[in-house]
């Protein structure tokens, strides 16, 4: 069997790349086993510290592939159930990956794609890139990826690009907060490099902890049980095996142990 994503690795950097440019890196049943999979492994491996998600072609991802579509406009509700599960369990694989993960956008990303791109904890677009929340035109709401798509780009914008299925281009993906940085795509490379090395640099376990952090605590009550955990956080982390070291280093004026001698 042929698959729909290929899998690279240099140093402690792993890609994984949407590998059907001949469908716009439309994703179906089979693309969202195979990226569940890969994440959940990558996710495991002391030798990958961030996870870069590519895509190969003109465009990052057109969302749900027009074949699997069809196959789905004959499904049950018990069926569509079934289907949506998979692809509600696939972004959560990727969202609570303990590896950090940056979306390397080199081209359009519509309605299901948004999702892959909400679901990484950086993003980065390319400035010619075109972004839409076409749901709606079909009939249909961008249910599944809602959860992450409106942490990413905030109610507000949620609500007009939700319901207006408008076109948006980068630049305004950039200014409602839906990605990080725009660049060129000649520099596209060199950003989406400086930022993952950026997170090789850190201490692997507060990298975890950082990224379960920022799940944990955004758009929270600053309770009481709030501040309590945030209190017990911190207490871990100084105390663990890592935390000493890198404190001991940064006193010492020496490079912790997780990052290789020169």
């Amino acid at each position: 069997m042929t698959l729909s994503i290929d899998i690279a690795q240099t140093g402690h950097i792993a890609t994984v790349i949407l590998n059907r440019p001949e469908v716009r890196n439309a994703f179906n049943d089979e693309v969202i086993v195979e990226l569940a999979s890969a994440f959940n492994e990558l996710g495991t491996r002391p030798d990958v510290r961030c996870i870069v998600l590519a895509a190969s072609g003109t465009a990052f991802c057109a969302g749900a592939d027009l074949n699997w579509m069809k196959r789905m406009a004959g499904y049950s509700r018990d069926e569509n159930l079934a289907d949506a599960a998979a692809l509600a369990r696939m972004l959560n694989v990727i969202y609570h990956c303990p590896k950090p993960t940056i979306a390397r956008i080199q081209g359009d990303v519509y309605a299901g794609g948004t999702g892959l791109v909400a679901v990484c904890d950086i993003a980065v677009s390319v400035d010619a890139a075109q972004y839409c929340l076409s749901e709606v035109k079909l009939g249909l709401i961008p249910a599944t990826i809602s959860p992450y798509v409106i942490r990413a780009m905030g109610a507000r914008a949620a609500h007009r690009y939700f319901l207006t299925a408008e076109r948006f281009s980068a630049a305004e993906a950039l200014r409602i907060g839906f990605v990080h940085e725009v660049v060129k795509a000649d520099q596209l490379d060199a950003k989406v490099g400086e930022i993952a090395q950026a997170l090789v640099q850190a201490g692997p376990a507060a990298v975890k902890a950082c990224k379960a952090l920022v799940q944990d605590v955004a758009e929270k009550n600053i309770s009481q049980l709030l501040i309590d955990r945030t209190v017990q956080d911190i207490a871990d982390i100084r105390a663990s095996d890592e935390g000493r070291e890198g404190i001991q280093a940064f006193l010492g004026k020496r490079k912790p142990n997780w990052l290789p001698k020169d």
